[in-house]
């Protein structure tokens, strides 16, 4: 029997199946997925986490037989689990494993692994039909017993078990997640597990939450599928309760859709990069807290704090907390043809050079998601042009592009008398930077030292008046 395999996989393979002769090796997870659905011609990028699992052999020997081969660390002792790692890589071979109940709530549960486990039992332990299946590496064999490729012809998302979603929350969102990925749907009983299920979430760890979160903006051509999937799980105000308050929230005439639906489109169509899609969902986050009628005075600057709220919540790194919320601050930005030269170096130096491309590409996201073509269909296009004409002047766009720096003022205040030559600096060193900076935003030409000293003078000069 013929199967496809990720060429990265192969070597493993070949040093597992050697290695662990004694007994029978089956590749599990999500590579066996994506193998199927490259056989029947819907193939996946590459599956990269490797994951295995063997029968017949006692752990000790498993581990034994793998660490005269490359490094063989025992790390869940409780459940099973090595970390193999060979060439600079690793991946996890285990024990089978079955889970029993041991109490009310969906944490209570106990493991036991063993060699003797039917592989069968094991599977039936994982989250969706669709990844309860194994590939026997000896063989090439699909191990299926619950109908994981039926369910991936038939483009169907369906569990084993409705409990599945009670013993795992993050089930829920990882069925929407799988739901975006692999343009599949949900049975009519699994969505209702899900939604039984749905108050559940909270007790997930916020870190989980944001992982599957943003495997489901990453991974999905159109995130808004699996999105939408949670809202009608009653899931989704669990974890962005945001975005909800734009439901049914109507917008001017140049929006076809309401803030909620506007804000999905608005992901589908950001390109595939964390901080865009998170700050396409977001960027009108605010308007339901500021209309008035069919205005949304500063959505942008209370769009920036919810934004915040939302993302330190769900433990994103602060990093791209700050990377989201400067696009989601700076997104109504005006690209009138009247904008005069100054104008464009004032919005270079207001959002900063390296956030433009991203800012851009939010706009694109923006006009796509309206639903109406654009009044001047060119006039986004123009505006770049221009933006991207002075970035190619190397105009100075902040203070450390300055021809003087901050001991360069201190020598002007000196000269002035206004300090001694023991001066170490305060507030109006900055400030005579910064608006040194506004001059030359004005006209690049005074970017210049000995101008420069001479603004600085008249700066002081005017303040004394």
């Amino acid at each position: 029997m013929t199967f496809h395999v990720e060429h990265s996989a192969e070597p493993f393979d070949a040093v597992l199946r050697s290695a662990l002769s004694d007994g029978n090796l089956y590749a599990v997870g999500g590579r066996v997925r994506d193998e199927v659905l490259a056989e029947i011609g819907r193939p996946q990028p590459p599956n990269h986490d490797l994951d295995y699992l063997v029968t017949g052999i006692p752990l000790d020997t498993i581990v034994a037989s793998l660490a005269r081969v490359g490094r063989a660390e025992l790390v869940g002792a409780s459940f099973g689990v090595i970390k193999f790692a060979k060439d600079g890589r690793t991946v996890d071979v285990a024990l089978p494993r079955r889970e029993r109940s041991s109490g009310p709530r969906h944490r209570d549960f106990s493991i036991e692994y063993s060699p003797d486990i039917p592989i069968e039992e094991d599977l039936s332990r994982r989250d969706f039909r669709m990844n309860m299946m194994a590939r026997d590496l000896s063989s090439g064999a699909l191990i299926d017993p619950y109908g994981g490729k039926a369910d991936l012809v038939n483009r169907r998302l369906d569990v084993l078990f409705d409990r599945a979603f009670i013993e795992d929350p993050l089930r829920v969102l990882r069925g929407a997640h799988f739901a975006a990925r692999f343009g599949i749907t949900p049975t009519p009983a699994t969505l209702a597990a899900m939604r039984a299920a749905s108050d559940l979430i909270p007790t997930v760890a916020p870190e989980r939450q944001s992982d599957e979160l943003t495997k489901l903006l990453l991974r999905a051509d159109q995130p808004s599928t699996g999105l939408e999937m949670l809202r009608e799980a009653s899931a989704l105000h669990h974890v962005l309760p945001e975005l909800l308050e734009g439901w049914q929230v109507e917008q001017n005439e140049y929006h076809r859709h309401t803030v909620y639906y506007h804000s999905l489109y608005a992901c589908d169509f950001a390109p595939r990069k964390l901080e865009l899609r998170l700050a396409a969902l977001l960027h009108d986050v605010a308007k339901p807290r500021t209309k008035e009628g069919p205005h949304f005075y500063r959505h942008e600057i209370i769009g920036e704090e919810m934004t915040r709220i939302a993302l330190s919540r769900l433990r994103f790194s602060n990093d791209l907390v700050d990377r989201v919320c400067r696009l989601v601050r700076h997104h109504m930005f005006n690209s009138d043809d009247e904008l005069t030269d100054p104008a464009i170096r004032r919005f270079i130096r207001r959002v900063g050079p390296d956030d433009l491309d991203d800012l851009f590409e939010l706009r694109h996201a923006d006009i796509l998601a309206s639903g109406l073509a654009p009044r001047d269909p060119d006039q986004q296009a123009r505006f770049e042009n221009r933006v991207r004409s002075q970035l190619a002047t190397n105009a100075p766009f902040g203070v450390k592009d300055l021809a003087i720096d901050g001991t360069a003022v201190k020598s002007v205040m000196a000269d002035l008398g206004l300090v001694g030559q023991d001066f170490a600096g305060d507030e109006r060193v900055g400030a005579a930077l910064k608006y040194c900076l506004e001059q030359v935003l004005e006209e690049p030409r005074n970017n210049d030292a000995a101008a420069l000293r001479g603004i600085v003078r008249d700066f002081f000069g005017s303040a004394e008046r």
